[in-house]
């Protein structure tokens, strides 16, 4: 995988920064994009660079067809080439379908559906034979074990729908597309040890949450040569939440 690029959107913490972490450890040149998080972003570009890959971080509004557009064309304009493609910003708004705002359904449509229809279609223009494009789904999509996850599941699951048609569309060029859906998972905003994770990890086979690098393996694995034959397929990494 030496010299390749792979461009993950929402990678300046949580998943995304874990992500990016283990594709610079496979060879890979990192672009990650973020909202706001214009420190923690350097900070872990930085961490990255020491290890000699070389890393770009753009600033972006991933609910915007201009945001989407940026961070492709960034990338492409930085390296001159765009291999893997790792859609993992997203938005969570925890409400009741009769309590959420239209603001609310508007910017997580944007965000977790359109937003990567419009990268994935802006990162096939660059996209050589070979080219992987993974998306962040959620075990969630299939599952809501409780309300408030009505406007989040359903984008979730638009994203299963859209990698099956888009692998028909790429795989003449030999692209692939696939989605991960993370089951509960550990991370800053997410922690495993409050009341709330508790209750939830009830829900999982294994009783427990997952971490950052679970995902991450998942991710490395798609990205890999090793999975040139899968392609339109969702991954659960999710503890047993769907069994």
């Amino acid at each position: 995988m030496t010299n390749r690029v792979a461009l993950i959107t929402g990678g300046s913490r949580g998943i995304g920064a874990a992500v990016a972490e283990h594709l610079a450890a496979d060879g890979f040149d990192i672009a990650l994009s973020y909202a706001s998080s214009a420190t923690r972003a350097e900070e872990l570009a930085e961490k990255l660079r020491k290890t000699g890959r070389k890393v770009l971080t753009i600033q972006a509004d991933g609910a915007s067809v201009e945001g989407n557009r940026k961070v492709v064309a960034e990338t492409v304009k930085h390296f001159g080439r765009l291999d893997t493609l790792v859609c993992n910003a997203g938005a969570y708004p925890y409400t009741s379908i009769e309590n959420a705002t239209l603001e609310q359904i508007e910017q997580t449509l944007n965000l977790n559906l359109r937003g990567v229809m419009v990268e994935t279609h802006e990162a096939t223009q660059h996209m050589q034979k070979g080219g992987r494009i993974i998306l962040m789904g959620s075990a969630f999509a299939g599952r809501a074990p409780f309300g408030g996850l009505s406007i989040y599941s359903a984008t979730k699951a638009g994203l299963r729908g859209f990698a099956q048609g888009a692998a028909r569309d790429l795989a003449p060029k030999g692209i692939t597309i696939n989605v991960v859906e993370p089951g509960p998972i550990h991370t800053d905003m997410n922690p495993s040890h409050t009341e709330g994770a508790a209750v939830l990890a009830g829900f999982v086979a294994t009783g427990q949450y997952g971490a950052v690098a679970d995902i991450a393996r998942a991710v490395s694995f798609l990205a890999s040569p090793d999975a040139g034959y899968i392609t339109g397929a969702a991954l659960p990494v999710d503890g047993g939440l769907l069994a």
